[in-house]
């Protein structure tokens, strides 16, 4: 059995270049069996980009690429297909449309490519339900968008979000139950569980507005704010339920770890001293306005820091390191005085504070993960290490990846979730794990063949 800020881009232009690899070297399973493989994972994992789900996206993901990676196995232990995934229909997105590149006029009749939302009609048909009529309606990649390891303890839990409820078998049952049906349908004997960004990127998209302090009273019975980091100890006992699932029929594997989300180009495309004031009489006009409030002020001809609301609702100026989101809406920046006469709202804002409840609890959800890996015998993937690495630029095969917004290459127009070749990159990482963990031999793809962001 197998409404975001623009930016000016300029077009991209990728070489065409062959990967450097020994094709001399035969591709070996090592100490692992890759016979039935299952991705267990979040938006991350299941081709989920453009902010929203379509079938090139899905066909795109990275567990994707370990499957056909995995499948160059010569020794009798690589994998069998078909790799089954919940598809949805078609391209134009599911069930939101997607963002494409376009042109977008602003209030100050400015004209600028950037990501709008495509005017074709949604995948409504057939992608509201999937149902799989073979190999005992097989899924290998199991992935849903938007969970988080604290949701697998949520009874009812497809009934909250709609990628679930597509192909759960019984939407009343917990995710974590979900989890053991699937896993005893398949028989996996290699898994990949990539978990737990959606648990710290919820309060990081939300501009930090919960308690931030992984110590959240939930909600209602075993439902946390969505808008909140998930409480340690709910994380560590979910994640290990989650472990026990997919190991239960003691298959090998690999977990991946939680990048640091603030990196992302989704927190670092509006620079926080992006306020540009031409002429020293109005950045005097500014000192003027601000005169009353007890920060420091410093506004200078030149490129200045905005003017924000903190997570104390307190008006002052952004200091270097604090990150302005993405989707603080750019008229408002030019047209209705939003960080200079007016503080851009809190919501659209991470202070140094809220950056370091993400970091810390990003820290410690990848130690409890290391920790898990040694005490189960299993790959640890540092997909953290690796984002780092991209965002100070990183070469392959004659083209330089990067976490640039749109003329990095890796990311989609959401700034948050891989495009085609990132994914292909965060495969390669994962297969250089394996390989490392399990003394397998198993060749990379080939991620600059794969399609980046079109451009009109």
């Amino acid at each position: 059995m197998k409404k975001l800020y623009t930016i000016g881009v300029a077009a991209i232009l990728f070489a065409s270049c062959k990967p450097s690899a020994d094709v001399t070297t035969p591709s070996t399973a090592g100490e692992a069996v890759f016979t039935n493989y299952l991705a267990v994972g979040c938006s991350y994992s299941s081709g989920y980009a453009d902010r929203s789900l379509t079938v090139s996206g899905q066909l795109n993901s990275y567990p994707q690429r370990l499957f056909e990676q995995f499948e160059t196995i010569e020794d009798g232990f690589g994998a069998n297909g078909p790799f089954i995934q919940p598809l949805v229909t078609g391209d134009n997105g599911y069930p939101e449309p997607k963002l494409v590149l376009g042109t977008t006029t602003y209030c100050d009749g400015s004209v600028s490519l950037a990501p709008v939302t495509t005017t074709l009609p949604l995948d409504s048909n057939g992608s509201w339900k999937y149902i799989n009529p073979i190999n005992n309606a097989q899924i290998n990649n199991i992935s849903i968008p938007r969970i988080r390891v604290a949701d697998y303890l949520v009874s009812g839990y497809a009934g909250l979000n709609k990628y679930a409820q597509r192909f759960y078998y019984n939407p009343a049952q917990r995710p974590l139950d979900e989890l053991y049906s699937r896993v005893y349908n398949l028989g996996p004997t290699f898994f990949t569980v990539w978990l737990g960004v959606t648990d710290v990127l919820g309060y990081a998209v939300a501009g930090g507005q919960g308690d931030g302090t992984g110590n959240a009273l939930p909600v209602t019975l075993n439902i946390y704010n969505s808008n909140d980091i998930t409480p340690t100890s709910v994380f560590t006992s979910a994640y290990d339920s989650i472990l026990k699932a997919v190991s239960s029929t003691s298959a090998k594997g690999a977990l991946i770890n939680i990048p640091d989300v603030s990196a992302l180009p989704y927190f670092n495309t509006v620079p926080a001293n992006g306020l540009y004031i031409d002429r020293q009489s109005y950045a005097d006009t500014l000192q003027a306005l601000y005169s009353t409030l007890s920060f420091d002020k410093v506004f200078l001809q030149g490129y200045n820091y905005y003017i924000i609301k903190d997570n104390d609702d307190q008006t002052r100026q952004a200091v270097p390191g604090e990150l302005i989101l993405m989707t603080v809406p750019r008229d408002s920046i030019k047209c209705a005085g939003w960080g200079s006469t007016k503080p851009i709202p809190k919501e659209y804002v991470l202070t140094t504070d809220e950056l370091q409840n993400i970091r810390n609890t990003i820290k410690s959800f990848n130690a409890y993960i290391e920790q898990e890996c040694k005490l189960r015998k299993l790959a640890y993937v540092d997909i953290n290490s690796f984002m780092k690495t991209l965002s100070t630029g990183m070469a392959y095969n004659g083209i330089t990846y990067s976490t640039e917004y749109i003329s990095g290459g890796a990311f989609s127009l959401d700034g948050i979730h891989l495009n085609a070749r990132g994914n292909a990159l965060v495969a390669n990482h994962i297969i250089k794990a394996i390989n490392a963990y399990y003394k397998s031999t198993i060749p990379q793809t080939d991620a600059n063949k794969y399609p980046g962001i079109k451009f009109p």
